[in-house]
């Protein structure tokens, strides 16, 4: 038996106790004739004590060779510590040690194995096996499990079974790029990795599971960011014999449920805004609604003067920052900067301070009088005290830009609080979407996606104007989850494949088993996939997902622990009959 007891579990009623603890080595304080040793584990730290007078010499000479991270055993007795660290579960209580084993030997860290670590982001990732050691990843890790298990728990409860589908299927031209994996039995063809079970959940409502889940890993070589993973774990949901409000319903109590068992937190309302509501308010579809500075549309009382950068845009709109006029004009010409840069994109900004006594004074005074000042302070609520900032330009573009600008002064000013959650549903996507490059219509969801039932008969004589039976799911100004009544006609998706400019060869070629099974009685059906590093990390007071993830990539796609991406020799290659043209 390597322990009797973990390093976190002793306490005061332990004293008097012989144990066995095992544990790696946290530090090591040598005073000469006593030694003391903090041993951790996953549980906790518990400190050893050894002493010249009652600990056996030759067990003293072995902890004067111990280093940090060493691995060991010990055997000794409960005693009540002297010193006692009120900061520490077992700090009450130390361990007299009267037998030492080193388990293993180890070089010193790269960084210090604590909670303030020295270790940058780098280093900690090539040495991942090390951070995670540390509380704040162990502690992210086990949060994870937490959440993945009540997941399990609510959606079993309602009824839900977990289904396994397979990771090796077959690629499909719509969503992000596959990773592709090369048949060695069947020359030239390729499997893909699955971007998600969508088929293969469809599938399993035709065969009538009813209710189905699984947290499962998902795909996708895309260009990568802080919160994007090349492979990502997502709660994948399928239901049969639903409509939108179904799904909804389920799927508001399994939010509401992980946030009052995980968080304690109550949540009454989920709010629900069209797509185009939360374009127009917030600039995208994932709005944070935690805080205000909505959007003011100023066309109607901007334009029409002598003000030409204005006159010429399709959209002016504006925010008012609360407060914001104490900024200095130094802090608003960093904004202006801020703005311009190549990320966000805009060509200028207009301010109005919004002073106390009621007057205004704007970077556009030559153009504007008190009146339209006053007017754009309306259109935007401004109060007294506020800053308007406005920009104009293209519709997309400008909401784009000041969606960027709001949730940057939203951070600025700490008015996004990780322990305040405002969930909220937006609806009404539109279905497609038109790529300019291809000159076709694309899928905004994909392809499976069920138009609005009452503007089926416009899908082909007004595509652009059909919405989709679809619903995104954003907490704190992320999306967390997304899904949609889905397609369970074989017409209707076969004119849903002719708009996306397939052939019927190319759609039964790369659909044909699901417009097949379709002829069999598929039931109404739809689902939703919850992103759930997203969500654990956003539950955990985070919104970067990586260390709540064991191993995660770096912005590059690459794991710098084990070196991958990495080549393979070339008789690998024979046997898949792949071939490099690598031209230097």
């Amino acid at each position: 038996m390597y322990r009797s007891h973990s390093c976190g579990e002793l306490r005061a009623s332990h004293i008097n106790t012989e144990v066995t603890l095992a544990g790696w080595v946290q530090k090591s304080r040598d005073k000469g004739f006593m030694i003391w040793v903090d041993l951790r584990d996953r549980y906790g730290i518990t400190q050893l004590i050894f002493d010249e007078e009652r600990t056996p010499k030759d067990i003293m000479e072995k902890a004067k060779e111990l280093g940090r991270e060493f691995v060991i055993q010990v055997k000794g007795q409960v005693i009540e510590r002297e010193s006692k660290n009120l900061n520490m579960a077992t700090g009450h209580i130390e361990i007299l040690v009267s037998d030492l084993t080193i388990l293993n030997e180890a070089l010193l860290p790269p960084f210090t194995v604590e909670d303030a670590t020295d270790g940058g982001e780098d280093i900690r990732m090539k040495y991942r096996y090390l951070d995670i050691r540390r509380n704040p990843v162990k502690d992210s890790l086990l949060f994870r499990h937490r959440v993945a298990m009540e997941v399990r728990n609510y959606l079993s409860k309602e009824g839900f079974i977990e289904v396994e589908t397979p990771y090796l299927i077959k690629s499909t031209p719509e969503g992000a790029r596959d990773f592709v994996v090369p048949s060695r039995m069947n020359e030239g063809q390729f499997y893909a990795l699955p971007q998600s079970p969508q088929t293969f959940k469809q599938l399993l409502m035709v065969g009538g599971m009813d209710k189905y889940f699984q947290i499962v890993k998902c795909f996708r070589d895309e260009d990568l960011r802080a919160d994007r993973q090349p492979e990502f774990t997502q709660i994948d949901c399928e239901m049969a014999f639903v409509e939108q409000e179904d799904i909804l319903s389920v799927f508001e109590g399994l939010t509401r449920f992980l946030l009052k068992e995980i968080k304690g937190v109550e949540v009454d309302t989920f709010p629900r805004m069209t797509y185009d509501e939360a374009m127009c308010r917030y600039g995208n579809d994932k709005p944070d609604i935690r805080f205000g500075m909505e959007f003011g549309e100023l066309n109607a009382v901007a334009q029409h003067k002598d003000f030409n950068v204005f006159n010429q845009a399709e959209l002016v709109v504006g925010i008012a920052v609360p407060g914001g006029n104490t900024f200095t004009r130094k802090e608003i010409d960093k904004l202006i900067d801020w703005v311009k840069r190549p990320q966000i994109g805009a060509k200028g900004m207009v301010y109005v301070r919004c002073n106390e006594d009621g007057t205004y004074k704007s970077s556009v005074d030559k153009f504007y009088g008190q009146d339209d000042l006053a007017n754009w302070a309306n259109a935007t609520a401004a109060k007294a005290g506020d800053l308007i900032l406005v920009l104009s330009g293209s519709t997309n573009e400008t909401r784009a830009q000041l969606s960027a600008l709001r949730m940057e002064l939203a951070e600025r000013l700490e008015l996004r609080d990780p322990e305040v959650f405002a969930p909220l549903w937006v609806v009404d996507f539109p279905l497609l979407e038109w790529d300019e490059d291809t000159q076709r219509y694309h899928a905004m969801h994909h392809p499976f996606t069920s138009p609005k039932p009452e503007q089926l008969n416009e899908l082909e004589s007004n595509p652009g104007n059909i919405k989709a039976n679809a619903y995104d799911l954003v907490l704190n100004g992320n999306e967390i989850g997304g899904g949609s009544i889905r397609i369970h006609d074989r017409d209707v998706q076969a004119r849903m494949f002719d708009l996306l400019g397939f052939t019927p060869e190319e759609a039964k070629a790369q659909f044909g088993f699901l417009m097949d099974a379709f002829q069999y009685g598929a039931p109404p059906h739809g689902g939703i996939a919850f992103g759930f590093d997203r969500l654990v990390a956003i539950l955990g007071g985070q919104e970067t997902i990586r260390d709540f993830i064991a191993f995660p990539k770096n912005n590059s796609g690459r794991d710098v622990m084990i070196d991958a991406p990495a080549p393979i020799d070339e008789a690998q290659l024979q046997e898949l009959n792949l071939k490099l043209d690598l031209k230097l």
